[in-house]
């Protein structure tokens, strides 16, 4: 009788979501497994391009120190102009205008590390919504899956029904699921992130040197060539 009464006494909204709420957690399963596809083609196509766009940041250094120091700043544009990497992409960047003095080079490097910055972590916010939201998107699907359950429990005790009992536990069972899922693919996103994060970090450390190595070489230059420096 009391479950009777409670549910001619259900708001509209109320039914509406409960009768939502019976169609099960299936639909947020496949969301779930939709999220992890989207978060290894993120990887993958991520690692790809990191490959790709390597450079050993010692050996470019190593060119860049030979290179300005004999002056040949012509010869070392021409050794990056096809590069792919962040570290030949902003250094090639400042020294376009590397006659314009080391400051404006400086400038000129950082805002092209900006931009490199962006393109490196291109597809990293998905990782990142992934993670942090899986594992809720899952407990919605639990939440689904519990309300589920107790409305078929509310059913066999209105229906004096005892021998449900199997069938709730076993949505509760199915509810539970979506949580594990969504903990499934949130562990493997966060990982993901944190190793692109760290291989786009090195890249950028290594990148800030070099461009602190030529603007070194090009203020060492400016003051041999400036007259009134020289003779002080």
């Amino acid at each position: 009788m009391f479950f009777a009464n409670a549910e001619m006494h259900t708001g509209w909204l109320t039914g509406v979501l409960l009768n939502f709420a019976r169609g099960g957690a299936e639909w947020i399963l496949w969301l779930l497994v939709l999220m992890s596809m989207a978060s290894f083609i993120v990887f993958a196509e991520r690692l790809v391009f990191l490959s790709k766009s390597a450079a050993d940041g010692d050996a470019l250094r190593l060119r860049l120190i030979d290179r300005l120091r004999d002056g040949r700043t012509a010869e070392l544009l021409a050794d990056l102009k096809d590069g792919t990497s962040m570290q030949a992409r902003v250094v090639s960047y400042g020294l376009r205008d590397a006659h314009r003095g080391p400051d404006a080079a400086l400038e000129l490097c950082r805002g092209a590390l900006g931009v490199e910055k962006l393109r490196y972590e291109r597809g990293l916010s998905i990782l990142a919504t992934i993670g942090s939201n899986a594992p809720f998107v899952g407990l919605f699907g639990t939440v689904m899956g519990v309300i589920m359950a107790f409305d078929q429990l509310r059913n066999a005790d209105m229906a004096a029904d005892t021998g449900q009992s199997s069938a709730v536990m076993g949505a509760i069972a199915e509810a539970l699921v979506a949580t594990g899922v969504g903990l499934l693919v949130a562990i493997p996103a966060i990982i993901f992130f944190n190793v692109l994060k760290g291989r786009i970090k090195s890249s950028v450390s290594s990148t800030g040197l070099l461009v602190d190595t030529m603007v070194a070489y090009l203020r060492s230059e400016t003051r041999v060539t400036d007259p009134g420096k020289a003779g002080e």
